[in-house]
């Protein structure tokens, strides 16, 4: 079989003909209010639509900081297997979405335009980008079908005196709406009143709006030539399934600002049809009209505002009849309903500019807005690097372990604010609000750390500067077959003379500051990492653990622990705690407040039902490894590998290490070595313990 079979054969293999059938149902009006007593669903508006298709996906609860958080696993981008997922904004997510609830129950944020504010490269778009695609997805599942309707008139009456109603007989409804709007509103309390007898109040259908203006004239024809039979008039619909789509332009809109010569009013609510002026004689006829601005093509799903604070203030104005009534104005026609979720998204210095215009109060008083900061969460900003770096993607070098974390820090730092506790370093700080622990600190100064910082995460460096400088390391140099964290942190440093968004010196001399605090954390991680790799042995660190912890438990609740050798009731090994906790400086006088904050810890992880392992507490967790590797380390002198002599016996152990690092750390042959070799430097220089 040929390339050309092949590939049609597997077309044809792959395609599914029955589900192509179900997304372009047809059927008659009495067949629709089939569907809708069947599932109420159907008839939902744009905000309960855009909520419910985020909850399909499910959620996570977890705890930050004594604070209950809701994770919304649609920001994972399930649709796109994770092209455009968000990291680490899992708070200001919850306050979108507990807004979107409160729209869907009709609470009043429906009547909103929902303002996405933060810093530039903190996502605000991408969230946009979600929603829509999210909500395209959800409109070819079951759960989130939604129909519309056409006009499709038999030529008989189509050609009744008066001239043709439409041409060809056949008119797709312009703005997608909902098929009930063809119920009159004479009737539609009764009709709603039927429709939802015996249903719970979550589960009732509700009409709101009424028919565009071109479905209304056609609706009006059929009715005089008719006799004002409406049953007869609905003989000439049809109804169908509907799928959003931004591409073709079918219940999702995006606009976005041009110069004021080249955009005005009508790429918003349609523009007049000239060619059809002649056949129609009149400018007002909704026949000579195209209703397909981007307020009428949303019209049912999602219209996206792009910078929407630099559009003009006539565009602006559009905005207040959109949100707070749900109603658009067409030139030369009356007010048409629209039903959308209308996002926007701006930077900082243009809502100051909205803040600060008089004549925008009535905006802003329409105006929901999400801040949208940047990450403040090391492992989540590394996240984002790790998705566009990874072995996957580039194959042509390999990066070196914590290069991207290294990069990801020193975005952070220059995020946070300084702490104003004396005692806590901007490192420290950032290793709290990553999960880590310090001696004195709980979760409750966590909590009141970030409360004290108003602006954390609305300044800073952006995530795209740090992305530009790790394609920059990568492609820099042909011949380097590896890059480590000290290439990319000295090509984000060199970036900062020509950084566009950085003015002020003394920042730039902050942010170079913060780079030394990144490499001297790198030097701590690589140095603890080899000391690892040297003595590594996981049993006899949890042995030595388990020891440590049995004997902190006797010493803080006053028992004695039981010799497992001869099976004596003995006080505790002080020498074995204080050996361990030397290796961290806990002070002769801080150790009582040490081991308690250990037992403290082991029970409020049984609390949450985790179980405790050495790995648990880093700080502990350091200790043991640093007490492994001070018995072990004679079986190598790291100096030694500075030397230009290394015996035979010696090159073997150091081999060893170097697989170990390969296999465990994720090195390369290339920065395994490098890794070694700067570490021993910094053993032969004495600048560490050991």
């Amino acid at each position: 079989m040929d390339h050309e079979s092949k590939i049609i054969s597997l077309i044809q293999a792959k395609q599914n003909t029955e589900q192509f059938k179900q997304l372009h149902w047809e059927g008659s009006f009495p067949d629709y209010l089939k569907i809708v007593e069947k599932d109420p669903r159907v008839c939902r508006t744009a905000f309960q639509r855009v909520f419910d298709m985020i909850l399909s996906y499910g959620t996570k609860e977890y705890y930050d900081g004594k604070k209950k958080i809701t994770k919304y696993l649609f920001f994972n981008d399930p649709v796109d297997d994770g092209k455009d997922a968000i990291y680490g904004l899992d708070v200001p997510l919850m306050k979108l979405v507990n807004m979107f609830q409160a729209a869907a129950h009709n609470y009043g944020t429906e009547r909103r335009v929902i303002l996405l504010h933060g810093p530039v490269g903190s996502s605000k778009s991408t969230i946009a980008r979600l929603l829509k695609k999210g909500l395209e997805a959800y409109s070819k599942t079951d759960d989130g079908s939604l129909y519309t309707f056409r006009w499709q008139i038999p030529e008989e009456i189509n050609s009744l005196p008066g001239g043709a109603i439409i041409e060809g007989g056949v008119m797709e409804c312009p703005m997608h709406e909902e098929p009930l709007h063809l119920v009159p509103l004479e009737f539609r309390s009764e009709v709603i009143a039927q429709l939802n007898e015996g249903r719970a109040p979550n589960d009732r259908v509700q009409i709101e709006g009424d028919l565009c203006p071109a479905c209304r004239q056609i609706f009006r024809f059929l009715l005089m030539k008719l006799g004002g039979d409406w049953t007869k008039v609905i003989e000439n619909v049809v109804v169908r399934r509907l799928m959003l789509s931004e591409k073709d332009r079918i219940g999702i809109g995006t606009f976005q600002p041009k110069d004021e010569k080249n955009q005005d009013s009508t790429e918003l609510t349609g523009d007049i049809n000239y060619r059809k002026i002649a056949q129609y004689g009149s400018e007002s006829d909704p026949r000579a009209f195209n209703f397909d601005g981007e307020f009428n093509i949303a019209n049912r799903g999602v219209i996206e505002f792009i910078e929407v604070l630099k559009l003009d203030v006539a565009f602006l104005y559009d905005l207040l009849g959109a949100s707070q009534e749900h109603k658009v104005k067409p030139k030369k026609f009356a007010q048409t309903d629209i039903d959308e979720v209308i996002i926007g998204h701006t930077n900082e210095p243009e809502y100051r500019k909205l803040q600060n215009n008089e004549f925008m109060e009535a905006l802003r008083d329409r105006t929901v807005k999400i801040d949208i900061p940047y990450i403040t969460k090391l492992n989540s900003e590394v996240k984002i690097y790790e998705r566009d770096y990874n072995p996957k993607k580039i194959t042509s070098k390999h990066i070196a372990p914590h290069s991207l974390e290294m990069a990801a820090m020193w975005a952070v730092l220059t995020r946070l604010e300084e702490p104003k506790k004396a005692n806590l370093t901007l490192l420290q700080k950032l290793k709290l609000y990553d999960g880590k622990t310090l001696a004195g600190f709980t979760e409750e100064n966590i909590k009141e750390l970030r409360k004290e910082a108003v602006r954390e995460g609305m300044d800073g460096i952006s995530p795209r500067y740090v992305q530009d400088k790790i394609s920059n390391t990568l492609v820099s140099d042909a011949t380097v077959k590896c890059v480590n964290p000290f290439m990319i942190l000295n090509e984000l440093e060199s970036g900062l003379k020509h950084h566009s968004m950085i003015t002020n010196e003394d920042q730039k001399k902050k942010y170079r500051e913060l780079i030394a605090v990144a490499k001297q954390e790198y030097e701590d991680v690589v140095k603890n990492e080899v000391q690892r790799a040297i003595s590594i042995d996981e049993e006899a660190t949890a042995k030595l653990c388990s020891n440590y912890v049995d004997n902190v438990k006797a010493y803080t609740q006053k028992e004695k622990v039981k010799n497992p050798y001869t099976g004596q009731y003995e006080p505790p090994d002080e020498r074995l705690m204080r050996s361990i906790e030397e290796k961290i400086e806990i002070p002769e006088s801080r150790k009582d407040d040490f081991r308690r904050e250990i037992m403290n810890y082991i029970g409020a992880l049984a609390l949450e039902g985790r179980t405790f392992d050495y790995k648990s507490n880093e700080r502990l967790a350091k200790a043991l490894e640093l007490k492994i590797f001070e018995d072990q380390k004679d079986s190598i002198k790291l100096t030694t590998l500075v030397s230009s002599v290394v015996d035979k016996a010696t090159q073997e152990k150091i081999d060893i290490v170097k697989n170990r690092m390969i296999r465990n750390y994720g090195y390369c042959e290339v920065c395994a070595t490098d890794v070694l070799n700067f570490v021993a430097s910094i053993f032969a220089r004495g600048d560490t313990k050991h």
